[in-house]
């Protein structure tokens, strides 16, 4: 791929007094919950992810009060700079759990032999779908009618991917069919290996189109969808400087970033694509790591880079941010039934936070405190076992 280059126009941090940052190390706290004798109790709290880097509701808040894309980028990414990337990028697309890749016939299609180069179009009265498969150590491509047939025209050296000349492929998985653009791969995990994954190489920008509906509602300001196009591109560059050599370089779930390819695409999503067509950003040269969350809750978290500090952020209090403040209801049951040696929870205990906003913050870590036991949990992991949406929370 042709790798990005950068510019000279940084971007400047909008950092007010009241965003002043805060160490990422987190701070020690004396915070007792006692638990009622019912067992029953309310846990409250703000935010919806991890909360570094940008909050989608707080794009949508900052956009809402006048801020262009730029803008919002550079109060969530302080320090960063914006620069220009073009290329492909390989998706694992995780939904084709199947050893082959099969897709609809279609006009215009074209199976590609990734050793000798050589392309094949096929066609064949009645075929309704086409797969490339291993078959004694050798990609083969069938056809189906009845059943499943040999093309005999094809012979692959290598692995194979199929491509339409006009518009997208539509692939086949145990869970149904979806369209993409570009090409499927059958590509092998490992050398050697008979299994295949099921890869979309696409161009990069083609690539955002199908991310930027999965991750933010692109009925929102324009600005705030154009931003997450820039985060998100700049995302997929960070994974794929780091798996330039490997089959696949980045996933199509949230453990990435959510992408589900033309299918998923808007008019709306494209049209922000579009207006920032190419743009990233950078930091020391390279691209950022530009994490991203639903809502900061009103404060965001320092992440692994210096850019993803923790500040204020008064963007995400907005009558349409439903995450900003939230409550669940908890009993002490779920934590006795995990943790069967802490008896009867009495207390919870928040002994570090990481030091900014309500209660000081994110909770890094507790103590649950029962008849006959105690257990020390991370604030994660107390997040997991309630089902919360952040680890930003306290006991009613």
């Amino acid at each position: 791929m042709r790798w990005f280059r950068r510019t000279t126009t940084a971007l400047v941090a909008l950092v007010s007094a009241s965003c002043a940052v805060v160490p990422a190390s987190g701070v020690s706290v004396s915070q007792t919950y006692p638990i009622p004798p019912s067992g029953a109790f309310t846990l409250i709290g703000h935010g919806f992810g991890h909360g570094h880097g940008m909050g989608q509701y707080g794009a949508e808040g900052a956009a809402r009060q006048g801020l262009t894309y730029s803008e919002i980028l550079a109060f969530y990414y302080p320090g960063t700079a914006l620069g220009s990337a073009s290329g492909d990028v390989r998706v694992l697309i995780t939904a084709d759990t199947t050893d082959d890749v099969v897709v609809l016939a279609a006009s215009g299609l074209r199976a590609k032999d990734l050793g000798s180069g050589a392309t094949y179009s096929p066609v064949k009265t009645g075929a309704t779908r086409w797969r490339l498969k291993v078959v004694s150590g050798t990609t083969v491509l069938q056809y189906r009618t009845d059943r499943w047939h040999r093309f005999v025209d094809a012979q692959f050296t290598g692995e194979g991917q199929f491509s339409r000349v006009k518009g997208p492929l539509t692939l086949v998985t145990p869970s149904g069919t979806r369209s993409y653009r570009g090409a499927l791969r059958a590509a092998a995990p490992s050398a050697g290996s008979a299994a295949r994954d099921t890869v979309n190489v696409v161009s990069l920008e083609n690539y955002v189109k199908g991310v930027v509906p999965a991750e933010i509602p692109t009925s929102w300001h324009a600005n705030a969808v154009r931003a997450q196009a820039i985060a998100a591109r700049t995302y997929a560059l960070w994974w794929i400087q780091s798996r330039s050599d490997r089959p696949w370089q980045i996933c199509d779930t949230s453990a990435c970033q959510v992408y589900r390819g033309f299918s998923g695409e808007t008019a709306a999503g494209n049209a922000a694509v579009s207006a920032t067509a190419g743009a990233m950003l950078t930091y020391s040269g390279r691209p950022a790591f530009t994490q991203f969350s639903s809502s900061s809750g009103g404060f965001t978290s320092a992440g692994s880079a210096p850019y993803l500090v923790a500040k204020a952020d008064p963007y995400d209090d907005w009558a349409g941010n439903k995450v900003h403040s939230w409550s669940v209801d908890a009993t002490a049951s779920a934590a006795q039934k995990r943790y069967p040696g802490l008896g009867t929870l009495n207390a919870i205990k928040v002994t570090s936070r990481e030091g900014g906003g309500q209660w000081q913050g994110r909770v890094l870590s507790l103590t649950l405190i029962g008849s006959t036991g105690t257990k020390v949990l991370t604030g994660s992991e107390f997040r997991s076992l309630y089902g919360l949406r952040s680890t930003w929370f306290a006991v009613e």
